[in-house]
């Protein structure tokens, strides 16, 4: 069985549908706007990029405007629905950042998903340790009153995000993943010793499910004709053709997310080329082995060490 639709996925399909139909009626936006009757003229502007969950009835008043009917209005209509709906594991959590939340409806409706991080390690594979010092270490860059400063709404951050992971183990449509992760992600200044061991164990045990692949990059390697790669990025497929392969990218204030094809075959030959140059999936699990070894090592007391460990 095929997961449920992406809705922020069926937002922006949704808002392209709607675009080409207006164009092809020949009507501006203002024009739009001013027949119908809508008070506010950003509304079609959200709309036709995705940026706002559809209202049903706005749906229908540009549909009966521009004259579409039969399957096709059927279609839209279905589509409008999916992009409106939101899961009950997301009400549960109501104080999810704007960001998280649209990480989780990207996930929660793919089929296969495939992501390349060279320093942290991604919110699908995190530990609560390692997600609390992720959340922590940035709460000087949130936004005051939007993403939550208080001790509350961090720890609801925190089930939120591991919240996410059951995708990973759903038994009837679990998507299949693959991860590149540079090794920096956890040694220098990813974080404490005992947390990055922890971290690295957990990823040896997921990594040993069916459906997950995870491959180490070391700092040795090279990629490609020696291609530097400059961010990190995660790229999603779903069950529907029609909806569009999509790449997201995250920045510090905000994230971007890609779907025009050229520029998604451009995301997945340098993943490929990163692939390539990485440990093979058995080769990496021996590497988090060891890593896990070395970081429990560095978390104990000098005193405690052993000789042959100083």
């Amino acid at each position: 069985m095929a997961p449920a639709p992406s809705p922020i996925v069926r937002r922006r399909r949704l808002g392209q549908a709607l675009r080409r139909l207006r164009e092809t009626a020949g009507l501006t936006g203002d024009q739009v706007i001013e027949r119908i009757g809508w008070a506010s003229a950003s509304k079609l502007s959200r709309l036709e990029n995705g940026r706002s969950r559809p209202d049903l009835g706005d749906v229908l008043d540009l549909l009966d405007l521009y004259g579409v009917s039969g399957p096709s209005r059927d279609e839209l209509i279905a589509i409008t629905r999916d992009a409106g709906n939101t899961r009950a594991w997301l009400r549960a959590y109501p104080v999810m950042t704007p960001q998280q939340r649209d990480w989780a409806e990207l996930e929660a409706g793919c089929v296969d998903i495939r992501e390349y991080a060279p320093c942290h390690i991604p919110g699908l594979l995190q530990t609560p340790e390692y997600a609390r010092l992720r959340l922590v270490s940035a709460r000087p860059l949130a936004n005051p009153g939007v993403d939550g400063q208080n001790p509350e709404a961090l720890e609801n951050q925190i089930h939120a995000r591991i919240a996410r992971q059951a995708l990973l183990t759903r038994r009837l449509d679990a998507p299949r993943y693959d991860a590149v992760l540079e090794d920096t992600a956890l040694t220098g200044r990813a974080g404490p010793p005992e947390i990055l061991r922890g971290q690295a164990a957990h990823l040896r045990r997921i990594g040993s499910l069916p459906n997950v692949t995870i491959r180490i990059l070391p700092n040795s390697a090279t990629i490609a004709n020696w291609y530097l790669v400059h961010t990190s990025f995660s790229m999603y497929r779903f069950a529907d053709p029609q909806d569009p392969e999509t790449v997201a990218v995250e920045t510090l204030e905000r994230d971007m997310f890609v779907n025009e094809p050229h520029e998604v075959r451009h995301y997945a030959t340098v993943y490929d080329w990163l692939r390539d140059a990485a440990l093979s999936p058995e080769d990496s699990m021996d590497w988090l082995t060891e890593a896990a070894e070395t970081l429990h090592t560095a978390a104990r007391p000098p005193g405690q060490r052993r000789p042959s460990e100083i």
